[in-house]
């Protein structure tokens, strides 16, 4: 049986989290740490935050999809966290294709992949995809497996803020640093379609997005997160799986208006 570890005023007690993960951060750490992993990025020389002032229609476009997808009655945080989406670029970089996703609701969705894509079906399905690594609390479990408890409950419990402070910029700059387990991308992706099937998107937009991939004509170098994810063929299996256990819901692909969404970015 797996067991969380949870802080409180009262001392230290055990529990299991919504998916059954180890994990030793409350809701209201995850929200702190997505908070300050926020800062960390916006604040390091090797990104850039598109600001949504200069790109407002990227901006209505992606949160507009997001939003959407919030709608969604699987996920199991919808009003404990943020929620937040960010377009941002490397500073070395212009065609990156990644994004990632930190506790508490914060996303990053790279130009690159957003213009790599085909439709809005297959973007929505990544989206779909980060916001279950957040909604099923990944991050913090790969951190409590990663940090041990007691270095964690030293920091959740403020005694070792130096400590806190250079996880953070380590994990803001090695960004694959807590690769997630091959159980959390199956788990993911199986609720990057059932995220998707409460929209008029098609649930199967993630797996557009892995069939792409195994194109190599089509990309000239794999996206950074693949090399420690399961084979993209093995997904859409399991993708297939349960959109057929759904139903077989159908929707629509919206390749035009993406199209406007890939046009708003900066060339």
């Amino acid at each position: 049986m797996l067991l969380v570890v949870l802080i409180s005023g009262s001392g230290i007690f055990t529990a299991c989290d919504e998916s059954g993960g180890l994990n030793i951060f409350t809701l209201e750490q995850d929200r702190q740490f997505g908070e300050d992993f926020d800062r960390q990025i916006r604040e390091n020389d090797e990104f850039r935050v598109l600001d949504e002032n200069r790109y407002p229609t990227a901006y209505e476009h992606l949160n507009r999809i997001l939003d959407d997808l919030l709608e969604s009655g699987f996920l199991n945080h919808r009003e404990d966290f943020v929620w937040k989406a960010r377009i941002v670029k490397s500073t070395e970089q212009d065609n990156v294709l990644n994004a990632f996703a930190v506790p508490g609701g914060y996303m990053y969705f790279y130009p690159g992949l957003i213009k790599y894509l085909d439709n809005e079906a297959q973007f929505a399905g990544v989206v779909a995809h980060e916001m279950a690594h957040v909604d099923r609390r990944h991050t913090t479990q790969r951190m409590t497996e990663k940090y041990g408890f007691q270095v964690l409950v030293s920091l959740l419990m403020g005694n070792n803020t130096e400590l806190w402070a250079q996880i953070l910029a380590d994990l803001t700059v090695n960004l694959t640093e807590l690769a997630f387990s091959r159980s959390d991308e199956y788990e993911a992706d199986e609720y990057a379609v059932k995220y998707s099937s409460d929209t008029d998107l098609h649930p199967k937009g993630v797996a557009g997005f892995f069939i792409k991939l195994q194109d190599e004509e089509n990309r000239p170098k794999p996206p950074e997160f693949l090399s420690t994810h399961p084979n993209p063929g093995k997904r859409v299996e399991k993708i297939d799986e349960v959109w057929n256990n759904l139903g077989r819901p159908e929707g629509e692909t919206y390749t035009t208006r993406y199209q406007e969404f890939q046009n708003a970015l900066p060339q």
